[in-house]
């Protein structure tokens, strides 16, 4: 399998670079994965394709502000550290530019001093091993002196932090945003819950690794870096009764789907627990918990485009990025959001008297 079969043309107009004032009003190109059928709707049209008995799935992981403009404390050379995982005693793995600045021993600080960092050691794929120094809770320095850990595609600044973490955002922990679920609001969310759709919250903290590039010409040949997930007790039994009663369960996003797939048994059983996962989801995959998926449009040659075609078929998926493309779509973090499910019909709606 070819790294290349996973390629597309992307006009880089396309790539949202600011997200919508309204999450919900983003656009929504509807996918039959059987058949490859598409339709084109609004976001909020999502309740449409939900019907009672099914379980939303959706990953309540919160993005910390984990990038750290710095310099190097002997000479005042600018740094820059992106904290990937945490390990013990103040210890995270980062990712520094640039590089060759911060050997083993190099002291960092950051704020005028409000944070210092020792390196300790390169680890690998060149990251380096920082011992933090700081008065008071870590998390709320990093609230004051970090930056959101933006997509190198997207060059515009953020206004508002809390565009880049779901309404639902509730365990820090994440270098990136699960952005699938950047296009619910509280209000739609209510009115799922409503329909009598469940809705089960699993946590996986996203990695830079999810979105590195493939690197391999072949696909088998790619290894996925490690993502720490936790599924409650209460959350595994919502979706194992939505699987015994015959309702889908519908992921929103990969990391969700992650998730899941990593945590169920071979019969299609979710277990609760905590684990380290490097699941690699493509093409021959035989999903054991996901029924659809509600998903962004991401990355060439990227493992997530991989993951949608184990769903939906390369040939669909090239098929509806072309046709997204041809109705200019935004594409990425900030963009418009795709629903792929089998016979994903919608539901006639009931017209309010006036």
């Amino acid at each position: 399998m070819d790294v290349k079969d996973f390629n597309f043309d992307l006009p880089q107009e396309l790539i949202a670079q600011d997200p919508l004032d309204d999450r919900a009003s983003s656009r929504l190109l509807v996918l039959d994965k059987d058949t490859g059928a598409v339709t084109h709707r609004v976001f909020r049209d999502i309740v449409e394709y939900l019907r009672p008995g099914d379980c939303l799935v959706i990953n309540d992981t919160k993005v910390i502000p984990a990038r750290l403009m710095g310099v190097k404390a002997d000479t005042g050379a600018k740094i820059e550290v992106l904290l990937l995982k945490r390990r013990e005693n103040d210890i995270w793995e980062t990712l520094v530019k640039p590089g060759k600045k911060a050997k083993p021993g190099t002291e960092l600080s950051f704020g005028d001093g409000l944070l210092t960092g020792t390196v300790v050691e390169t680890v690998d794929d060149g990251n380096r091993l920082i011992q933090f120094h700081y008065e008071g809770i870590f998390e709320e320095i990093l609230d004051q002196l970090g930056q959101m850990p933006l997509p190198p595609y997207i060059t515009h600044q953020l206004k508002d932090k809390n565009r880049y973490q779901t309404v639902y955002a509730k365990h820090e922990g994440s270098a990136a945003a699960p952005t699938a679920g950047l296009h619910f609001t509280n209000e739609l969310l209510q009115e799922i819950e409503d329909m009598g759709v469940k809705i089960a919250h699993v946590t996986l903290h996203v990695g830079l690794g999810t979105f590195r590039p493939v690197k391999v010409e072949n696909v088998l040949d790619h290894h996925m870096h490690s993502e720490f997930y936790v599924v409650e007790e209460s959350e595994a039994a919502k979706v194992n009764e939505t699987k015994a009663a015959g309702g889908r369960v519908i992921c929103v996003g990969t990391t969700s789907c992650r998730t899941v797939e990593s945590a169920s048994t071979e019969d299609g059983v979710l277990k609760a627990g905590t684990g380290w996962t490097e699941i690699f989801i493509y093409p021959g995959y035989r999903f054991k918990i996901l029924d659809a998926l509600i998903t962004n449009f991401h990355l060439p040659e990227s493992t997530l485009v991989m993951l949608v075609s184990a769903l939906a078929g390369r040939e669909h998926i090239l098929a509806a990025y072309e046709e997204a493309i041809r109705e200019r779509y935004r594409f990425f973090s900030f963009g418009d959001a795709m629903f792929i499910a089998p016979d994903p019909v919608a539901l006639p709606q009931k017209t309010e008297e006036k």
